[in-house]
């Protein structure tokens, strides 16, 4: 009964339990739906904190469910992370930087009252004393809150972590397009042709670099289908992770990220040296050959470097590199990312597809939320909230796809699911 008031609550923008325990003992349907139990605030928010691992296996069982009804049967996801607010104000959430930045002010607001209450002695009796009292309240107020921070320094200094947050204790600050939020990643992976979401994960990293194997592998496994295609943003460009995607059988669609300037400052770019994989050297944009000179382990990563001898004397030297040679190195499984891009090319349509797919629904899911935030504290109870989240989205995608009249036949009798029920027997929807 409790879960039914969840997912009903959810569908109908009602997440706090407070405002479910008041919708229970007025709202006609609820009272259809729990059989006219209602259960106060604290039970309601009790069964969702202790429940966290069943409530988010039923989010999953519902995935089965549409893959049963052969929605699922595409194989193609497309993958993307939002950050979410958390219960946890940016005044309560201190990196290193934030806390020396924060102490430097308290000490100079102290040492500017200080100079105050020296002026003050100079003043008339009765002006001092006002004066003195309420300039020693503020300075013990800063004393007290450097304190406060001291404290907070060594705990961040105990745990060896980057950043502490004092209301949501696993909430992060993140960086956003403009501006930071301290919240959550939500990760999500799209069946790019109904929209369903079929898998999400919530993570307190905020990067996507890491993330594009581990969702891929998930929305497979939800999907039920030995191969997959996933399509993520140049965000998730990671060799790694596009690597392990290939060796899972896992088609991974993924823009490369440009980190060079070259390019924009008029030079040969990357993509103008040609690889030749039978003699193992490039083929730079005036014919020379850049042979291979030695191979290296750049984080955890071996990379061969290739050159030529005749750059000195190169007519195109300057359109190629203001150094003595122009150096290119190349990633053991680079062939990985060259066939990955040779996909790319031929399904130009990709990116919008991912765009359309993947974007609506945390639209659609902060418009439920509100300008708020997550309720709950923790990131497995935020797990938790996001699971009933995307269980309503889902909800109202599958009634949506399939109509009313797959939910509920408009020919024969309208059921009554309780002899119990008085007048309240027959459904009100």
């Amino acid at each position: 009964m409790l879960l039914k008031l969840y997912i009903y609550g959810y569908l109908n923008r009602i997440q706090s339990s407070r405002r479910l325990e008041r919708e229970a003992q007025r709202n006609i349907e609820l009272m259809w739906l729990t059989q006219r139990l209602a259960p106060d605030f604290k039970t309601i928010a009790n069964f969702r904190k202790d429940n966290g691992k069943a409530i988010r296996n039923v989010c999953r069982q519902f995935v089965v469910l549409c893959q049963q009804l052969d929605l699922l049967s595409d194989a193609v996801v497309a993958i993307d992370g939002s950050k979410f607010k958390a219960v946890n104000s940016s005044d309560r959430n201190f990196t290193d930087a934030k806390l020396k930045r924060r102490m430097q002010e308290i000490e100079a607001n102290i040492t500017r009252y200080l100079a105050e209450l020296d002026t003050a002695d100079r003043q008339e009796p009765a002006a001092k004393q006002a004066k003195a009292v309420r300039l020693n309240d503020k300075i013990a107020a800063l004393k007290d809150q450097m304190a406060a921070l001291t404290e907070i320094e060594a705990k961040l200094q105990e745990t060896g972590e980057t950043q502490i947050s004092l209301t949501g204790p696993d909430a992060r600050s993140m960086m956003t397009r403009g501006s930071g939020i301290v919240g959550y990643n939500v990760q999500t992976a799209v069946d790019t042709k109904h929209h369903l979401i079929v898998e999400h994960d919530v993570t307190n990293n905020g990067s996507d670099r890491d993330q594009l194997y581990g969702m891929a592998k998930k929305a497979r496994t939800a999907i039920g289908t030995p191969k997959l295609t996933a399509i993520a943003d140049r965000g998730y460009f990671k060799g790694e992770e596009i690597l392990a995607c290939h060796e899972a059988g896992i088609s991974a669609l993924v823009p490369k990220v440009k980190t060079s300037n070259a390019k924009a400052d008029g030079r040969f770019d990357k993509a103008d040296f040609i690889y030749d994989p039978d003699k193992d050297e490039f083929r730079c944009p005036a014919g020379q050959a850049l042979i291979w000179r030695f191979t290296s382990i750049e984080n955890g990563l071996k990379n061969h470097r290739y050159w030529s001898s005749n750059c000195k004397d190169c007519p195109l030297k300057a359109k190629c590199t203001p150094s003595q040679q122009r150096r290119v190195t190349r990633w053991e499984h680079q062939d990985v990312l060259d066939d990955m891009q040779t996909r790319l090319d031929q399904n130009p349509d990709a990116m919008r597809i991912r765009r359309s797919s993947v974007e609506h629904p945390y639209g659609t899911i902060k418009s439920w939320m509100g300008a708020t935030h997550f309720l709950t504290k923790g990131l497995e109870c935020v797990k938790t909230e996001m699971s009933l989240h995307v269980l309503a989205y889902n909800f109202r995608r599958l009634m949506a796809i399939l109509g009313r009249s797959a939910w509920w036949p408009r020919s024969g009798p309208t059921p009554v699911f309780s002899s119990d029920l008085g007048d309240f027997g027959a459904s009100p929807f």
